[in-house]
């Protein structure tokens, strides 16, 4: 079993950054695909980034070259560094894992705005 807990969004002016984490607690996490999704009103849920075991990336055409994905596999955790904010990025993002099965986060919301 894995629980996958996220931390760092906020509140964020336009052109801003924040770097969301995703720390899971459980021995599988180095075997395992991670992700984030991002879910805004009215909206549907939208794939952000990806990043393989072996350490592979993919983007949304959104957020490519704003958004970097990384994983730390001693620390058991995955990182998006979100940078140049704009308010179309304002969602609830999920981390999830992939091994076997899927595992999701709880969400942290992420608002950019003036």
């Amino acid at each position: 079993q894995v629980q996958l807990v996220e931390s760092g969004g906020g509140l964020v002016q336009p052109g801003g950054s924040l770097r969301l984490s995703c720390a899971a607690v459980g021995s599988i996490f180095s075997f395992m695909d991670m992700g984030w999704y991002r879910r805004a009103p009215g909206k549907q849920r939208e794939l952000v980034a990806q990043i393989s075991s072996g350490g592979s990336t993919n983007y949304a055409d959104s957020v490519k070259g704003r958004f970097t994905i990384s994983r730390d596999n001693a620390k058991n955790t995955v990182y998006l560094q979100m940078s140049t904010l704009k308010p179309e990025d304002t969602a609830a993002y999920y981390c999830y894992g992939r091994y076997l099965r899927e595992y999701w986060g709880q969400g942290t919301q992420v608002t950019v705005s003036s």
